[in-house]
């Protein structure tokens, strides 16, 4: 065990004062509380001085050395407190002895850190075991521990306390958090001898051996991060306890305390497991987490280890970052954090093999040509000179690019291809690591360079080598630009990873692609990406589509310039650097296309095919576009918006198989659907007679925009029955788990659209498109492309139906939004509210009024749009649904009806509409 803090005598200065007076207790409580919050509001002083000092001279406040120091010095206010209570309460001959343990046996006390106390009983006492399994000291000693226990509770330190025997400490240990507490165990109040004794107890020989030890720990450490390593971990950061956190720097120096015999990361140098360049870095990223971690306790004023959204811009401002015109100050200080986390994994990886090494020893490596071998299952580079043990790679550029060349030729993870490489030695990555000032960048690196990069997308395992690249820091040095993007988030909940964590995942889904294996969640993906002609081409889009975040500007056209330029660097073809290029500068036109626009309509299909211009731009863009989305957040893709890419996709192929010179008429369109929704109905023994006079019952329009298979299902819906009556019906999509469409066939009336939009709210669905559709004898068609709000629980479509039939059967004015708390995290991203209207030509319909909302989103945000459009008397007849993060943009068609016809708003119902709008959503930002 070791730690900060000489052996102190168990005797002390002084005598106990015996049982203790209740004033005088009270008194001693009241002063040591008084005097800890004078140490604590000094040291948050002396933090934001720190920070401020270390901003004023032009680096980050996130890297001050100073944060050690305070760490110290909380540490010792609290020694002296406890120190003193012990010396009030426990009798000098007691025999006894205190420990600081975990965290604070570090001296490494934060603001609302837990302090953790050991008090050590010697064997022949006279103990008994409490509730917890802890030993309680004799029945003279009892009273005397609880009274300094209460003392220290009653200064308000957050004690947490273990009483034991040695023997009760050994059995204790058997718990690895137990003795991981005890491994960091500091003298407060002990001899040499109980010193030695609790080392003894926790040896080794009696509990978790080295081996076993390290095998433990590093279970759970994978086990933490993958715990961690979900989404809303990724937005709001555990500092503590999520990957590269500071639970990863501890764990690593428990394990050289049980393996080497030493925690202190410096010792590590001297016995080869550190390096100088390697102990600087996680020194320097341990500081920087520290700091983060105190600034977090401050703002937040209790003991919080996520870096919350309540608290980020707080923190970040404390920290003295400041907004520029590229960056928020919080994602400047979370750019930071991530870099941090992000060394700290790296390092920590390097350190893990290299105790396995100390454990197991080195095996025998198996050679993979002149240049790299397998050590353990570990790709290194091949010593040029073993006798001299100097570091086996004094690398240049090309031997790094021949690295990753091997490592994708040679092996994968799974052992399908080759031997199972399980990454970079250790020894190998810290040369890498060394040798990166040694990459120059795309532009000024020799053409033989560039070929072998452009080597590396062309061959094995692409994506795979992309993103080691990536992790290891050498892709930021061949295209600095990346580099910039590294760790760089953007404040919202729509991008929930960093924009490099991003692109890597963008990356994945195009490898997942070119697997050849059906993924249920891309309908037409793996089968258009076998005609790519050059598949690197498309990574390259990938890779360059964001990478001018955060620069200001639309990052879409400069990124644009950047791929133009690397594309031609790297002596691309002129053609190909057109479609690179064209890719980034439009990496978002089929997204934006299909959620806001009516894909139905042929107009628009045919607009976004002369802009696409031919079917290798439409295949690269639909693939890149997939990627994308699912790239931004698990939650994000689904599959409405699977069903929706895949319509325009093959739509607009269509179009282009045409000619874009031969537009499609929407007669011609409704043809086609209405006879090939005949043959769905008569195949299924429908009369034509019987199909027809179905057809008439429906509105004309529905044939133009819908496709063949719903309007035979909702043609096959209005079979017996009667006009006029109330029919509604639910059906899962067909391929796209989860997806549901609702047909409401219903007569006309006002506040209609308010009441199924409300109805289906109250299901737990989420409307992402709406058509309303006027037909026949004053009924309606209405269709619904819903998604379940919570996916664990999806509605069945019974329920739906006999939900919505027994909604439109009463009074509709009864049906109103359910009121619902809003989400915390929205509370920090609130989007002013911008109302606008147009006037679109809806054909034979007439003149509409387009009403465009955007504004923040929220549970039932639809529903009270609904409801103020019913108390508006305005009917609605399309919506177009489409919510990034916290996000909400929503497009609606509506009408007032005039002298019995439906009109577009004039100016002064467009006036009260938006100010009853902006009433309604203002209300979220209270």
């Amino acid at each position: 065990m070791t730690g900060p803090g000489a052996v102190v005598p168990a005797a002390g200065a002084r005598a106990a004062t015996g049982p203790g007076d209740a004033t005088a207790d009270a008194a001693w409580s009241a002063a040591a509380r008084t005097s800890l919050a004078e140490t604590a509001a000094t040291l948050a002083s002396r933090f934001d001085a720190s920070a401020a000092a270390v901003l004023e001279a032009g680096s980050e406040p996130a890297t001050d050395a100073g944060i050690d120091r305070l760490l110290t010095a909380r540490a010792a206010a609290v020694d002296a407190q406890v120190r003193d209570a012990w010396l009030r309460c426990i009798p000098a001959d007691a025999g006894l002895a205190l420990f600081a343990v975990g965290g604070y046996g570090r001296a490494e006390l934060f603001p609302q850190s837990d302090v953790d106390l050991l008090v050590l009983v010697p064997e022949a006492a006279d103990t008994a075991s409490d509730a917890d399994g802890a030993a309680s000291a004799s029945p003279a000693h009892a009273e005397a521990l609880a009274r300094f226990f209460a003392l220290l509770w009653d200064a308000g330190l957050p004690v947490g306390h273990a009483v034991r025997t040695p023997r009760q400490c050994t059995e204790a240990a058997a718990d690895i958090t137990v003795l991981t507490a005890m491994l960091e165990a500091r003298p407060l109040l002990a001899d040499a001898s109980a010193v030695a004794t609790l080392q003894a107890a926790a040896s080794p020989d009696l509990v978790w051996p080295a081996h076993e030890f390290f095998v433990a720990k590093r279970e759970e450490l994978r086990a933490r991060h993958a715990r961690y390593g979900d989404t809303a971990d990724n937005l709001e950061p555990n500092l503590k306890e999520g990957p590269g956190g500071l639970r990863d720097v501890q764990t690593l120096r428990w394990m050289a305390l049980r393996i080497i015999g030493t925690g202190d990361f410096e010792s590590l140098v001297a016995l080869g497991q550190l390096g100088a360049d390697e102990l600087a870095t996680m020194q320097r990223q341990r500081r920087a987490l520290s700091t983060l971690r105190f600034g977090l306790h401050l703002v937040a004023g209790k003991r919080e280890e996520r870096l919350r959204f309540d608290h980020q811009k707080t923190l970040a401002a404390r920290l003295g970052h400041v907004d520029n015109a590229d960056n928020l100050a919080v994602e400047q200080m979370m750019q930071g954090f991530y870099r941090s986390a992000a060394l700290v994994l790296r390092l920590g990886e390097r350190l893990l093999q290299r105790f396995e090494e100390q454990l197991e020893g080195e095996a025998q490596p198996q050679p993979l040509g002149p240049r790299f071998e397998l050590r353990r299952g570990y790709l290194a580079a091949r010593p040029h000179d073993a006798a001299v043990g100097e570091l086996p790679w004094p690398a240049d550029a090309d031997e790094v690019l021949a690295l990753f060349a091997a490592w994708a030729k040679h092996g994968d993870p799974a052992g399908m291809t080759g031997p199972a490489i399980a990454g970079l030695h250790s020894q190998t990555a810290r040369a890498l690591a060394e040798s990166l000032p040694t990459i120059p960048s795309f532009d000024t690196a020799a053409p033989a360079l560039r070929e072998r990069f452009m080597q590396l997308l062309r061959g094995p395992q692409p994506v795979a080598t992309l993103t080691r690249m990536a992790r290891l820091g050498v892709l930021g040095r061949w295209i600095p630009a990346f580099s910039n993007v590294s760790g760089r988030m953007q404040f919202d909940l729509f991008h929930v990873y960093t924009v490099d964590q991003h692109t890597l995942a963008v990356l994945k889904n195009l490898a997942s692609f070119a697997s050849g294996q059906a993924d249920e969640r891309f309908n037409l993906a793996h089968e258009v990406w076998p005609r790519l002609r050059k598949p690197e081409l498309l990574l390259l889009a990938g890779l360059f589509h964001d990478i001018a975040k955060g620069r200001g500007g639309d990052h879409s056209e400069l990124g644009a310039v950047d791929a133009r330029e690397f594309c031609t660097a790297m002596g691309l073809s002129a053609g190909d650097t057109a479609l690179v290029e064209w890719l980034v500068r439009e990496h978002l036109l089929m997204s934006v296309t299909a959620q806001k626009q009516d894909i139905a309509d042929p107009e628009v299909i045919h607009r976004f095919a002369t802009r696409v211009a031919d079917r290798e731009r439409l295949d690269h863009l639909y693939l890149l576009t997939c990627a994308d989305i699912a790239g931004t957040s698990p939650k994000l893709w689904n599959a409405w918006k699977d069903r929706l890419l895949a319509d325009l996709y093959t739509a607009t192929r269509l179009a282009l198989r045409r000619g874009l010179e031969n537009p499609l008429a929407a007669t011609e369109r409704s043809a086609e659907t209405r006879a090939a929704a005949h043959a769905m109905l008569a195949a299924f023994g429908v009369s034509d007679e019987g199909i027809e006079a179905l057809f008439a019952r429906m509105p004309e329009i529905g044939f133009q925009r819908g496709r063949p298979d719903q309007v035979a299902w909702q043609a096959a819906s209005l079979r017996e029955v009667a006009l006029g009556d109330t029919r509604v019906r639910a059906r899962p999509v067909a391929a796209h788990a989860g997806a549901i469409e609702v047909f409401v066939h219903t007569p006309d009336r006002a506040g209609l659209f308010a009441a199924i939009v409300a109805t289906l709210d109250r299901c737990g669905l989420a409307i992402q498109q709406a058509r309303v559709l006027d037909g026949p004898h004053g009924m309606i068609f209405d269709s619904f492309e819903v998604i379940p709000t919570d996916p664990r629980s999806p509605p069945a479509p019974e329920e739906i139906e006999r939900r919505l039939a027994q909604a439109l059967a009463g009074p509709l004015d009864s049906v109103k939004p359910a009121r619902r708390t809003q989400p915390r995290h929205l509370r920090h991203f609130r989007i002013s509210p911008q109302v606008g209207f147009d006037v679109v030509d809806a054909g034979a319909a007439g003149a509409r009024t387009m009403l465009s909302l955007v504004c923040t989103d929220r549970p039932g945000l639809l529903a009270d749009v609904a409801d103020v459009l019913r108390s508006q008397a305005l009917s609605v007849h399309d919506a177009r649904i489409a919510t990034f993060g916290e996000r909400a943009e929503d497009v609606f068609q509506i009408t007032t009806t005039t002298d019995g016809r439906n009109q577009p708003l004039d100016a002064t119902r467009q006036e009260a509409l938006r100010d009853a709008l902006l009433a309604c959503l203002e209300g979220d930002n209270r």
